[in-house]
C-alpha cells in the first residue's frame, strides 16, 4: 500500500476532531461575547463600585495623615517652632480631608445602587433589542434626530435660529458634547466594547442629552421673547419645566398659530395698499354703503317722502 494512503487511513480521525473542536471553541466564543454584551453595563457598574472603593480608601488614608500633622504642629505650637497660622491651615486641610471622605463614602454607596439596579436590568439572553450598548446607542439616535428637526425643517429654522448657532454658548455646549459621544461611540451594537468604554460612552451620551436640553430651552425662550413662539410655556414645552403634551403636539400648535398669524398680517397689507389705490368717494365693489358719502344707506327713505338721513363723520364734532 501507498505510504500516503497508509498515513491517512491510520490518523484519519485527526480532521474530523479538529473541524469539530474548532466549531465547539467558535461557537463557545460567540457565547462569551454575547454574554459579554449583555452583561456590560453591570460589568461597568462593579468597575465604578471599585473605583469608588479604593478612592474611599485614598481619601480615608487622607484623614489619617492630615490629623497626624495637626497633632505635631499643636504640639510643636507649645514649644513655639509651629506658628499658630500653621495649626490654623492644618485644621483646614484635616477639614477639606474629612468633607472628602463624606463624599467618597456617598459616591460608594450610589455605585454600589447602582449595580443592585443594572443587575435587576440584566436584558434576557436573546433579546438584543435591549442590549445596554444598543439602547445607548438608541437614546444617543433621538438625541441627534431632535437636533435635525431643527436644522431640516424650515419652520423652526426661521422661529428657532440659535439652535443651530454655533455662536450660542448653549448651543456650542451641546455640539462640543455630541462630538465627544460620537467619538466614543462604538462602530456597531455588536463591537467588542469593554466596561471602560461603555461607561465613557455612556456618560457622555448623558452630557449630550443634558446639554441639548439647556440650548432647546434656551432657543425656545430666545424665539418667545422675539415673538416667533407664544410668550408663555404651555405643557411639554422644552422650556416649561413640566410634563404636559408631548413637544411635537405642541409645534403643530405653534405652527398654525404662526401660519394665522402670517396670513392675517398679509391680509391687513393687502388692504391697506387697496385702500390707498382707491379714489376719495369711490366704493369698492361689494362694499357697503357709506352714509355720509351721499350714497342711499339703508335707513334713507327712498319714496323721497321724508329727508335722507346723514351721519356725522367720526371723530369729528357736530355742528
Amino acid at each position: 500500500m501507498d505510504p500516503l494512503w497508509a498515513t491517512i487511513a491510520e490518523f484519519w480521525w485527526i480532521g474530523p476532531a479538529t473541524i469539530g473542536t474548532g466549531t465547539l471553541g467558535w461557537l463557545g466564543l460567540r457565547r462569551e461575547r454575547r454574554e459579554r454584551r449583555r452583561r456590560i453595563e453591570l460589568d461597568a457598574a462593579r468597575l465604578e463600585l471599585r473605583t469608588a472603593k479604593r478612592d474611599a480608601a485614598t481619601a480615608r488614608a487622607g484623614v489619617r495623615v492630615a490629623r497626624a500633622e495637626l497633632d505635631r504642629l499643636q504640639a510643636e505650637r507649645t514649644t513655639g517652632r509651629a506658628s499658630a497660622a500653621e495649626v490654623a491651615a492644618a485644621r483646614r486641610e484635616l477639614d477639606r480631608a474629612t468633607d472628602e471622605v463624606r463624599v467618597a463614602a456617598a459616591t460608594a454607596r450610589s455605585r454600589r445602587a447602582h449595580v443592585s439596579a443594572a443587575r435587576a436590568a440584566l436584558p434576557p439572553a436573546g433579546d438584543d433589542a435591549h442590549q445596554p450598548v444598543t439602547r445607548v446607542m438608541a437614546a444617543h439616535d433621538e438625541i441627534i434626530a431632535r437636533w435635525m428637526t431643527y436644522e431640516t425643517d424650515p419652520a423652526r429654522l426661521i422661529a428657532f435660529p440659535a439652535m443651530t448657532d454655533a455662536r450660542q454658548p448653549v448651543t456650542a455646549a451641546f455640539l462640543a458634547a455630541d462630538k465627544t459621544a460620537r467619538e466614543l461611540r462604538p462602530s456597531s451594537p455588536h463591537a467588542r466594547v469593554t466596561p471602560a468604554q461603555f461607561t465613557a460612552y455612556r456618560d457622555a451620551v448623558a452630557a449630550a442629552e443634558r446639554a441639548f436640553a439647556v440650548a432647546e430651552a434656551e432657543a425656545w425662550k430666545q424665539a418667545r421673547a422675539a415673538g416667533d413662539a407664544p410668550p408663555r410655556p404651555q405643557p411639554g414645552d422644552p422650556d416649561a419645566g413640566i410634563t404636559g403634551t408631548p413637544v411635537r403636539d405642541q409645534w403643530t400648535i405653534i405652527a398654525q398659530s404662526l401660519t394665522q398669524t402670517a396670513l392675517a398680517r398679509g391680509t391687513e397689507a393687502l388692504a391697506r395698499v387697496v385702500s390707498a389705490r382707491t379714489p376719495p368717494g369711490s366704493r369698492h365693489p361689494g362694499e357697503p354703503p357709506m352714509p355720509g358719502r351721499g350714497e342711499p344707506g339703508p335707513d334713507d327713505d327712498e319714496s323721497g317722502g321724508g329727508a335722507r338721513r346723514v351721519w356725522p363723520v367720526p371723530g369729528r364734532p357736530r355742528a
